[in-house]
């Protein structure tokens, strides 16, 4: 099992050519041909919150265009990725059983924290998905937990995918202004927090945990939703230290990657 942090980019922009969103193309292209192919790919993003964790279970799921105010063209992109409702069904058993309260989703589709990024990545649209909802709890230790029952699955080749954004100030981001030291401090303690080899296992946990402590973490994440998809990440990687691999900008912001090799 690998893990795998990303930003996904504002919205359907990084689909439609978009100059601010290029060097984050490039990168998820790049992480494409170098992460071994995937049998499955298990999403976790920030666009779906739920007071359970929700597991998508249909077999062909639809896509839901989760913004608003984009071109016509953002609401005719297609992305007919299958399901794996046994996937689904495995995750689901794990997590009640580890007390962790879940039911499969039959209704929803895939939004565009999946849809957008995996385009780029894998545009074929031929490995099986299955997207995990967050909670609305916003819990950080608990989201921890989810990922260490997502790490137990017993199968082979599958990539967790945390899609999220490490920088989700919305009106910081619309002002566009290209110097930032509030968002540069706290990307370097995410970096740090992540791939920093001398931090041991604990003192990275309590840091994630204890994420808001982070300097200007409040004003990075006026609300963690596209931060905790992170978290999941880490603890499907068994709390390990991940290899920085983007910090570059988006959106004349600076935002981070982080991947887990098994």
């Amino acid at each position: 099992m690998q893990a795998l942090f990303i930003p996904h980019g504002g919205g359907p922009l990084p689909l439609l050519g978009d100059r601010h969103h290029q060097k984050m193309v490039q990168f998820l292209q790049h992480m494409a041909g170098i992460i071994p192919r995937p049998e499955a790919i298990i999403v976790i993003s920030a666009h779906w919150e739920a007071e359970e964790v929700r597991i998508t279970h249909q077999p062909q799921p639809e896509l839901v265009y989760d913004y608003y105010g984009f071109p016509e063209e953002s609401y005719t992109i297609t992305y007919p990725a299958p399901g794996q409702p046994e996937l689904a069904d495995s995750l689901l058993t794990l997590l009640n059983r580890h007390n962790i309260k879940a039911v499969v989703e039959e209704a929803r589709g895939f939004d565009h924290g999946l849809f957008v990024p995996l385009k780029i990545m894998y545009p074929e649209a031929d490995i099986p998905c299955i997207q995990v909802s967050l909670l609305k709890s916003l819990d950080a230790r608990m989201h921890i937990e989810v990922g260490k029952v997502i790490s137990m699955l017993d199968k082979n080749n599958l990539l967790v995918l945390g899609s999220g954004f490490s920088f989700h100030n919305l009106p910081a981001m619309m002002r566009m202004q290209a110097s930032d030291d509030k968002n540069e401090a706290f990307q370097q303690w995410l970096k740090q927090t992540m791939s920093d080899p001398e931090l041991t296992q604990q003192q990275r946990s309590d840091r994630l945990i204890h994420w808001q402590q982070a300097p200007y973490a409040s004003y990075c994440h006026p609300r963690e939703e596209h931060l905790l998809p992170l978290h999941v990440c880490y603890g499907a990687a068994q709390c390990q230290q991940a290899e920085t691999v983007f910090y570059d900008q988006i959106l004349n912001k600076t935002s981070c990657g982080f991947w887990w090799q098994q």
